[in-house]
């Protein structure tokens, strides 16, 4: 299918069977953290997952590339950015399995319904507002800075949108962890797997790969730690085996 491209913006490929990405450089691009949620998440067949703050749709598009069982319903505030994703949508023929939606992510189970779906991810904004100096692009700050969405806020929308049982993941910097585990057990998700992501072997991690369960019991599964480069700064056959799948 040919979708055209709008001033400014640019294809980029997303090593995935050929799937194809619209995007433009002025406003926040998929990076490292959203291909290793999209692995982490591991959709399973038949899944129906909602990806909340989906950007220009990186995530939602991989999970679907990976697995043909799945549909994703994917939620963008930014109403360019999920015009965005929803082209990308398009031009990857996959309109019957990823639908995109303009609204917050807050209020998506209003649409959406409550207690539908069995895989929420999430790569949210990192910078806590305030606390780091802020964007003036606004479609970047939006996307970097949570603002007034909160780790509780995230929980809570991932909460309503679950059935029990359901699989919550997101990545968040590893520092505030903490923050969005007690998030996520205030919601009544359960934290049930942990996986922390290093740059180089031997430093500390940059980020955490999170998976709760809503309603799930006790018990946290530490996960042996995601290294991406060795020693000599080449990719790991951990990376690898991510980004050739």
């Amino acid at each position: 299918m040919t979708i055209e491209l709008l001033p400014g913006e640019r294809l980029d490929d997303l090593q995935c069977d050929g799937l194809k990405l619209i995007q433009r450089p002025d406003a926040f691009r998929f990076g490292t953290d959203s291909v290793l949620l999209a692995d982490f998440a591991a959709p399973r067949k038949g899944d129906r997952a909602v990806d909340l703050g989906c950007g220009t749709g990186a995530i939602a598009l991989l999970m679907a590339g990976h697995q043909p069982g799945l549909t994703v319903e994917a939620v963008e505030i930014q109403a360019e950015i999920a015009d965005m994703a929803r082209r990308s949508v398009a031009l990857n023929g996959m309109e019957d399995r990823v639908r995109v939606h303009a609204m917050d992510m807050r209020e998506a189970w209003r649409t959406l319904g409550a207690g539908r779906h069995s895989l929420a991810v999430c790569n949210p904004p990192y910078g806590r507002s305030g606390a780091a100096l802020e964007s003036r692009n606004e479609s970047k700050r939006i996307a970097r800075h949570e603002g007034d969405l909160t780790p509780a806020d995230l929980a809570h929308a991932a909460a309503m949108l679950l059935k029990n049982g359901g699989r919550f993941c997101a990545v968040y910097p590893a520092p505030r962890a903490y923050e969005l585990m007690r998030a996520m057990d205030g919601a009544g998700i359960a934290p049930k797997r942990l996986r922390t992501v290093h740059g180089v072997a031997g430093r500390a991690p940059k980020f955490v790969l999170l998976e709760g369960v809503k309603q799930g019991g006790e018990g946290l599964h530490w996960l042996s730690p995601l290294v991406l480069r060795d020693e000599n700064g080449e990719f790991t056959e951990e990376w690898h085996r991510i980004y050739d799948a």
